[in-house]
């Protein structure tokens, strides 16, 4: 994903609440985004969120349902020194079949932030 490709992406992050984050194949933060009215809490979610969905190539809405107690990943939420965000927003980008990056909306609701992030991940 190159850094321009990135920097569209984030720019769908939609109403001034919101906040957008793009992280690479590396796991390094290339775009992002933070509205006038976005919450300061939330700009460590959405790179955290963002962080979840590219280490662990799954959504991190998939993720939550995965880590809840009696389930596989249950705990999950607590590794990486607390970096592993387990709820809807954040959603690894794939180009050709490999895993690009991943993207996180976050500063709604947590279905908005996961409808967003979806159209955000089919922008060209």
């Amino acid at each position: 994903m190159t850094t321009s490709n990135a920097k569209k992406v984030v720019l769908i992050t939609g109403g001034s609440t919101g906040v957008g984050a793009v992280i690479d194949v590396g796991g390094h933060l290339p775009a992002f985004r933070r509205n006038n009215h976005a919450r300061i809490g939330t700009v460590e979610l959405a790179i955290n969120k963002a962080f979840s969905a590219r280490i662990f190539s799954n959504s991190t809405e998939v993720l939550a349902g995965l880590a809840q107690p009696g389930s596989e990943l249950y705990g999950i939420q607590n590794s990486h020194n607390g970096r592993a965000i387990i709820f809807g927003g954040g959603l690894p980008l794939s180009y050709d079949g490999h895993i690009v990056g991943a993207i996180d909306i976050s500063g709604r609701s947590v279905d908005l932030d996961v409808e967003i992030a979806l159209a955000a991940s089919d922008a060209p």
